[in-house]
């Protein structure tokens, strides 16, 4: 921890996609912990969740009970999500994509995207995310593409190197947490791992203090009142 630099009254949510339940070994959540416990050094406050252990129905609605699902875990979930200033997405890749649990998860949470803020900003406006990737076969960049581009969209705010990962040989070999894959020395690894978390730390650092951004240009609220700024509808000929 430097002096210099106090992130202790950050918040961040760690949410796993693997599909594994716990307690069975993740090898995603293997190097999530590399991320958690630079955040812990530096006295931020993580929470952690894998969704596999959770009942999350599809769907686009806030509580999908209303739709008649028997359970929905996701009101509680989104609640730790909005308590959060950082939120950290883990995914495995199969099939060069990311899991099913990581398409579920950006799904609720563009279920939730229209709620505002007291500004009257998209509800998500103010927050930063990134994500973990891991694998035996090529796709982190492909898996963290599609990720960072929804967060952004929903509202989140991405700062530079927000992503990592690791990926064995391709083809059928050992994970990040087997001994023989060597991944835990992986210097590329490691360096993108350790970037993105002070990246996140930064912006979300920079957000909180500036207490999210103006909304002035931004604001649906003052929109839907008549507010347009310097918008002037074209005129066609």
């Amino acid at each position: 921890m430097n002096p210099s630099f106090d992130f202790s009254l950050l918040k961040v949510m760690y949410i796993n996609c693997t599909l594994k339940t716990s307690p069975r070994q993740s090898h995603t959540e293997g190097l999530m912990k590399v991320s958690m416990d630079i955040m812990e050094s530096e006295r931020v406050k993580v929470d952690y969740l894998r969704l596999a252990d959770y009942i999350v129905p599809n769907g686009l609605l806030p509580d999908m009970t209303e739709e008649g699902a028997t359970q929905d875990h996701w009101p509680t979930i989104y609640e730790r999500i909005m308590a959060s200033d950082i939120l950290v997405i883990g995914t495995p890749i199969w099939l060069g994509e990311k899991s099913s649990l990581a398409a579920k998860l950006i799904e609720r949470l563009y279920g939730m995207s229209a709620r505002t803020n007291t500004k009257g900003q998209y509800a998500y406006y103010g927050r930063v995310g990134g994500c973990v990737i891991t694998g035996n076969e090529d796709g982190i960049k492909h898996c963290a593409m599609g990720i960072l581009y929804a967060l952004q969209h929903l509202g989140y705010s991405i700062p530079p190197q927000a992503d990592c990962g690791w990926v064995g040989e391709a083809g059928p070999g050992p994970s990040y947490l087997d001994k023989e894959s060597g991944a835990k020395e992986n210097e590329f690894t490691n360096r993108n791992t350790t970037f993105m978390t002070y990246n996140l730390l930064h912006l979300a650092k920079i957000l909180k203090e500036l207490d999210g951004y103006p909304a002035y240009g931004n604001s649906k609220k003052n929109w839907d009142d008549g507010t347009r700024w310097n918008f002037e509808n074209p005129e066609y000929g």
